[in-house]
C-alpha cells in the first residue's frame, strides 16, 4: 500500500511577511532569464504569478516559499516552479553561496534560490508525502546538500544518507496531473522492478493561468545510486579508446526489455488494431519530415526516398501492440553501478503535456532512441564504425534475448529515421558543428543525399 500524493498545507511562518510576493515577483523577473532552465531565452516574456505555496523550515532558519510563475512568450506558454528562502537580517554584503538572488526590504532580508539551501530542503522533507514502504524518507541529510549544477530541463540536488542518500528532482516546468517520472518509478518498483531507482516522497500543488486550476507533482526524492557513471559518459570514454561496449550494450539490451515486460504489467494498455498503429505512425513520419524540412530546406531532398518509407509503414498489416514506454530513452537516462545498469528519467519532455508523455507508443522507440545515442557516442568519442556497430549489435542482441523476440528491422528502421530528423534539426539550430551525426544516420536509412 502506499499513500497518495497530497498537496501540503501552506502555513505561514512566524511573524508578518518579510517581503511581499509582488516583490518577489519584481525580482524574479530579472533573474530567471539568466537561468539555464528558463525557457523563453531570447524572447519577450510575459512573466506573472500563478500560486505560490508556503512551507515550514522545523528549524525557523528562513521563511520558505515556492512561487508558481507563469511565463508567456511567442514560443512556450508555461508555469514555473521557483522555490526561495527569505532569511532576514541579511545585506548584500553579507550574502554569501551561488544561491543569492538579491538583498530587498527593510529591514533587509537575502531571497536566495531555495533548491540548495538546507532551510528549503528542511520544509520539503517535512511536507512530502511517500509510500509506506519508504520509512527512511526523513533519513538523509538535509545540512549538506549538493546542486547538481549540469541539468537544464530541471534541479536536482544529492543529499548524502545512512542508506546511500537520496537525490530531490524540483520539476522547474509544471504540468497538471502526475508526472510520470513519480508515478512510472513508483509503480515500477511496488512491482519488484529493482532497475529503477526508488520514489521515497514528493510533494504536489496547486496553480491556476488563465482562471484555471491546476494540480501536479512538484518534485520527487528517489534513491539515489551511488558509485554511478552516466551511461553516455561511459560509452564515449570507452569509443576514445577503441574499447568494446558490445558486451555493456548486451546488458542494456535486456534490462530495457525487462523494463518493457515491468511496464506492461505495471501500466496495462488495451490492444490496438495494427491498421490503426501503421496508420498513426505513418501520418506521424510524413508529419516529422515536413516540420525538419521546414527548419532545414536541405533535407526535402530526401523527400521522394521518405514518401516510400510512408507508404510501406501505412501499408503493414502487422505491428507489435503498443504500451507504455520510457518515452525518451537514451544512454544518458541510464547509469551503470554496482555491475548492473539502472534506468532514470521517466519524465519525457518537460514542456509537453502528461497526456503526450504517457500516450502509449511501441516498444522499439526506446530501442531506437538508445541506437541513437550509441551513434552519438561513437561520434563525439571519437570511436570508429566497427566500435559502433558492434555496440549495435550488443545491444539488439540483448534485448532479443531477454524479449524473446528479434526485433523488426524495417520497424526500428522507422523509428530511427523519426528520431534523425529530430536530431537533424536540433543540431542546426543549437550545435551546427555536430550536424554530421544525424546527416550520417539518414544517409545510411535513407541512402545517400541525392544531388540537387
Amino acid at each position: 500500500m502506499t499513500t497518495q500524493p497530497s498537496r501540503p498545507q501552506s502555513a505561514p511562518p512566524t511573524g508578518p511577511p518579510s517581503v511581499s510576493d509582488d516583490a518577489l515577483l519584481a525580482t524574479l523577473r530579472e533573474w530567471l532569464p539568466g537561468r539555464r532552465w528558463f525557457p523563453a531565452k531570447g524572447d519577450d516574456a510575459v512573466i506573472s504569478s500563478a500560486g505560490k505555496l508556503t512551507l515550514v523550515d522545523p528549524r525557523g532558519a528562513a521563511e520558505i516559499r515556492i512561487l508558481l510563475v507563469r511565463v508567456v512568450s511567442r514560443a512556450v506558454d508555461v508555469v514555473l516552479q521557483v522555490p526561495l528562502s527569505l532569511h532576514r537580517g541579511r545585506t548584500r554584503e553579507g550574502a554569501t553561496g551561488a544561491g543569492w538572488i538579491a538583498t530587498i526590504g527593510e529591514p533587509p532580508v537575502d531571497v536566495r534560490d531555495g533548491t540548495g539551501d538546507p532551510a528549503f530542503l528542511r520544509a520539503w522533507l517535512a511536507a512530502a508525502s511517500g509510500p509506506d514502504e519508504a520509512p527512511d524518507l526523513l533519513d538523509v541529510d538535509p545540512d549538506h546538500p549538493r546542486v547538481i549544477t549540469g541539468e537544464q530541463s530541471n534541479t536536482s540536488v544529492i543529499l548524502p544518507g545512512a542508506h546511500g542518500g537520496a537525490i530531490l528532482k524540483i520539476f522547474r516546468a509544471l504540468t497538471p496531473g502526475e508526472n510520470p517520472d513519480v508515478d512510472v518509478p513508483r509503480r515500477l518498483a511496488a512491482d519488484g522492478w529493482w532497475h529503477v531507482p526508488r520514489p521515497l516522497g514528493w510533494l504536489e500543488g496547486t496553480w491556476s493561468a488563465d482562471g484555471k486550476a491546476a494540480e501536479g507533482h512538484l518534485a520527487v526524492l528517489s534513491e539515489f545510486v551511488t558509485q554511478a557513471s552516466d551511461g553516455f559518459e561511459l560509452a564515449c570514454d570507452l569509443a576514445a579508446r577503441d574499447e568494446s561496449f558490445a558486451e555493456l550494450s548486451g546488458d542494456l539490451g535486456g534490462v530495457v526489455a525487462s523494463m518493457h515486460r515491468a511496464l506492461a504489467v505495471a501500466l496495462p494498455i488495451a490492444p490496438t488494431p495494427a491498421d490503426d498503429t501503421a496508420a498513426e505512425l505513418a501520418a506521424a513520419l510524413a508529419e516529422r519530415f515536413r516540420w525538419a524540412v521546414a527548419a532545414v530546406p536541405g533535407l526535402g531532398s530526401w523527400s521522394g526516398a521518405v514518401q516510400e518509407q510512408v507508404a510501406r509503414l501505412r501499408a503493414r498489416t502487422s505491428l507489435p501492440d503498443r504500451q507504455r514506454v520510457h518515452g525518451d530513452l537514451h544512454l544518458g537516462q541510464a547509469l551503470r553501478a554496482h555491475g548492473e545498469w539502472f534506468i532514470t528519467d521517466f519524465e519525457g519532455e518537460p514542456l509537453s503535456s502528461v497526456a503526450d508523455r504517457t500516450r502509449p507508443d511501441l516498444a522499439l522507440r526506446d530501442v531506437a532512441g538508445v541506437l541513437r545515442s550509441i551513434d552519438y557516442a561513437a561520434a563525439v568519442g571519437g570511436g570508429s564504425a566497427r566500435w559502433a556497430d558492434a555496440a549495435r549489435a550488443g545491444l539488439l542482441r540483448g534485448y532479443t534475448a531477454a524479449s524473446g523476440t528479434e526485433a523488426d528491422p524495417e520497424l526500428l528502421g522507422v523509428l530511427e529515421l523519426d528520431k534523425a530528423l529530430y536530431e537533424a534539426v536540433y543540431e542546426a539550430r543549437n550545435r551546427p558543428r555536430w550536424s554530421h551525426i544525424p546527416a550520417a544516420a539518414l544517409a545510411r536509412l535513407l541512402g545517400p543525399l541525392p544531388a540537387v
